[in-house]
């Protein structure tokens, strides 16, 4: 049974070597500066363990992930000269998932299609 949902959340998994931490972790705080102003997230935030660091993000739809990738392109273009970015998933339905395939196949995407949940 697949679900109506529409919303996509994205978690990209990022390796940072140590000296290059507290420069990502700035970049960390611009990406949630700039991204608290769009309108489809839903959610926005950062995980640290040592070098590893998690970004997770939900938006209302995929195209709330496009604009997001748009508004905070020059951020991450900075954050990718210092970091390796391991993975990028991506989980919403199919027909979300669908809009996102070109525009991310540069990067090293999972998908995962939504298959059963609800919202509170």
């Amino acid at each position: 049974m697949a679900t109506a949902d529409t919303t996509c959340s994205v978690y990209p998994h990022f390796n940072v070597p140590q000296e290059n931490l507290e420069t990502f972790l700035e970049l960390c705080e611009c990406f949630v500066e700039k991204t608290k102003k769009e309108q489809k997230c839903l959610h926005y935030g950062f995980s640290v363990n040592g070098s590893e660091v998690r970004c997770r993000e939900t938006y209302s739809d995929a195209e709330g992930v496009l604009f997001h990738l748009a508004n905070t392109g020059g951020i991450l273009n900075q954050a990718l000269k210092i970091s390796e970015l391991v993975r990028l998933e991506v989980h919403g339905s199919d027909s979300e998932l669908e809009k996102l395939k070109a525009p991310l196949q540069n990067f090293n995407v999972q998908y995962f299609s939504s298959k059963y949940e609800f919202w509170n």
